[in-house]
């Protein structure tokens, strides 16, 4: 099993490698926050949110993060755009979190439309994408089927949309490239399938 030091040092790599990859960040960003590296963890957050401005949970995160930090301000400043984003995404759980968060800073969430989550046209799919950040939103499309024939290929079948699943193919040829990764070996895919995890949100 990888252990968390070697996931911050694997993550930092792709961060570094790839600069403009939103989830690098991301990921790099949970690994940093699960070792309680807050202030540092809460600027990685920043960096995918620079890249991807509706990636709703890096903004709840990355508030959280600044909360644990001492930085009660900054984190008001960052929940109450994030929740604004989340909101007019359809993203519920990341924009109810962020309500709470910002009411026990003292401060109540800022006033939304209603009909804000429709405002980017279309029509809504009903389908939540798993993955943090998913640039569909509502209207995320499924996959047409299950696209392994195993446990895993079930559950990105019910959690991810066609979009996002084309994205991780193209990522995780630069896992396996950059990590060195034998698929052939059992803990090589183990650690590939844990990238893959993490990038879809269903680890």
């Amino acid at each position: 099993m990888t252990s968390l030091s070697e996931r911050i040092a694997q993550f930092r790599k792709m961060a570094t490698d790839d600069p403009a990859n939103d989830l690098a960040h991301f990921s790099l960003a949970k690994a940093l926050m699960e070792d309680q590296q807050w202030s540092e963890a809460a600027q990685s957050f920043a960096k995918a949110v620079d890249l991807n401005p509706d990636f709703s949970k890096a903004y709840q995160l990355q508030g959280t993060c600044l909360q644990k930090a001492g930085q009660a301000e900054a984190a008001i400043e960052v929940l109450r755009r994030g929740f604004t984003v989340a909101h007019a995404r359809g993203d519920r759980m990341p924009r109810d979190e962020m309500g709470q968060l910002l009411r026990g800073l003292g401060v109540e969430p800022p006033e939304v439309a209603a009909e804000a989550a429709a405002a980017a046209g279309g029509e809504a799919t009903g389908f939540v994408c798993a993955r943090p950040g998913c640039p569909a939103g509502p209207y995320a499309q499924p996959l047409p089927k299950p696209p392994m024939n195993d446990e895993l290929g079930q559950l990105v079948f019910e959690k991810v949309c066609a979009a996002c699943w084309k994205e991780w193919l193209g990522m995780g040829i630069k896992v396996i490239n950059e990590m060195r990764l034998d698929l052939s070996d059992e803990r090589s895919q183990t650690m590939y399938d844990s990238y893959m995890k993490e990038f879809l949100g269903l680890s």
